[in-house]
């Protein structure tokens, strides 16, 4: 299994950045969306992170997804994909050139989905999770799957119900939506599968692929096989910080800045 570490120590950025093409030099061509993780918003964990890549001149967006606390899965990923969609339509128009979407945990697995979606020139997830093809989201809320299948199946997937989400470091939650909604983000074999999304990203796509060393340990486990999945390319590199899975957003900002102009350069 192959593993590119991507260190970048302040000094040896600095000194990368000065041999890059001009035109990668220009990262106001550059345009980011960023998507936060399960249950989070724009303002908590991935807020430096959107900060510090407004400050190297990157123009960015930072969303607020569907599966933020506030917002509790309201809407479909159709509507999820749209909503990056007009986002990265809005960056275009404000003059960036190099589309790119940077995700954390559950925002890393749609951003890898939406990567064979939507005109990219490259896809950032930072500590991917949510996997909801993994055995334990089965064991943990499968029930409340089934409870959406068995509406869907009598004509009542607009009905509002009680369901359930599932995260490893604080158990289930509860998600009271749509029926037909909570099945399009929960099918093991839908949007949320990363196994599939990885296998489905153009060959040409390169990703950075940001796998902290202090991660929850499932994630730990699967995240080399996983990175595997992606096509081999001089660009698509597998980053471990020595941080944890919360952290990860913040103290990897200047790597990933790094890596968005060097891919902005291809």
């Amino acid at each position: 299994m192959r593993q590119r570490r991507y260190w970048m120590a302040s000094g040896l950025a600095l000194a990368l950045t000065a041999l890059l093409p001009a035109q990668a030099q220009e990262t106001g061509c550059i345009g980011v969306v960023v998507m936060h993780g399960k249950g989070g918003k724009p303002d908590g964990l991935v807020g430096e992170l959107a900060s510090g890549l407004a400050g190297r001149g990157m123009q960015v967006r930072n969303l607020e997804m569907p599966w933020s606390g506030r917002r509790n899965y309201d809407v479909a990923p159709e509507a999820a994909e749209a909503e990056v969609a007009q986002a990265l339509d809005e960056l275009r128009r404000a003059g960036a050139q190099r589309l790119f979407l940077v995700g954390h945990s559950q925002g890393g697995v749609f951003a890898l989905h939406l990567g064979a979606r939507l005109p990219l020139a490259g896809v950032v997830a930072v500590a991917p999770g949510g996997n909801v093809a993994a055995p334990i989201y089965e064991q943990q809320i499968g029930a409340h799957g089934a409870q959406a299948r068995e509406l869907l199946t009598a004509g009542r997937g607009a009905e509002v119900q009680s369901f359930a989400d599932y995260e490893g470091s604080k158990g289930t939650t509860e998600v009271r939506t749509r029926a037909d909604v909570y099945w399009a983000w929960f099918d093991p074999a839908g949007v949320m599968n990363q196994e599939r999304a990885l296998r489905a990203l153009p060959a040409q796509l390169p990703v950075l692929y940001v796998a902290p060393t202090g991660d929850y340990p499932a994630l730990r486990r699967v995240n080399p096989s996983l990175f595997a999945l992606l096509p081999s390319q001089p660009l698509t590199r597998y980053l471990q910080p020595d941080t944890n899975h919360a952290r990860v957003p913040a103290y990897a900002r200047e790597a990933i800045a790094d890596w968005l102009i060097e891919a902005s350069a291809r």
